[in-house]
């Protein structure tokens, strides 16, 4: 085989592990989730602290499998400073259901969820230019607004960053 044909393809296998690579996460004290750092992928970070550079929007990855009880999401997305929890604006508090799909990744599911299947939830993260250098913990959580109880949820350390 010529030498570049093996490089590109090397290069396209290497392409395929970085895009499917998980960022690892860790556990809401609320709620436990089955092998939740396979399911998230937060841009090109793999392992925290997350480095989210101001002015770039940061794409966002969940799978999970909600249950058909469930009929509607909310976001709760807030950043923990010297513990205290500011919420990311913009974000926090809007309806999920427009950014949840089948697990084609495709097909629009609007929390329209039936039991055992699993869904893909893309959202991107805006680290606005007014937000402060700092080192902090980012919870993320898709939750249920008639029971308060989370689809998902995970925390992973963050660092902002010019």
């Amino acid at each position: 085989m010529p030498r570049n044909v093996r490089f590109l393809g090397s290069l396209g296998l290497l392409c395929l592990v970085a895009v499917a690579s998980a960022t690892q996460v860790s556990q809401c004290s609320s709620a436990k989730f089955d092998n939740l750092t396979d399911n998230v992928l937060i841009g090109n970070c793999d392992k925290p602290p997350c480095r989210l550079r101001k002015n770039t929007k940061i794409p966002l990855t969940l799978k999970f499998q909600p249950g058909s009880q469930v009929k509607n999401l909310k976001q709760t997305v807030n950043a923990n400073l010297l513990g205290l929890e500011f919420p990311f604006i913009g974000v926090d508090g809007s309806d999920a259901c427009d950014r949840i799909y089948e697990e084609d990744g495709k097909t629009q599911n609007n929390c329209n969820f039936q039991d055992g299947k699993t869904y893909i939830f893309k959202n991107t993260i805006d680290v606005l230019q007014i937000y402060p250098r700092v080192k902090t913990v980012v919870h993320w959580a898709l939750t249920d607004p008639t029971t308060g109880k989370d689809a998902l949820c995970f925390e992973v350390p963050a660092k902002i960053t010019n």
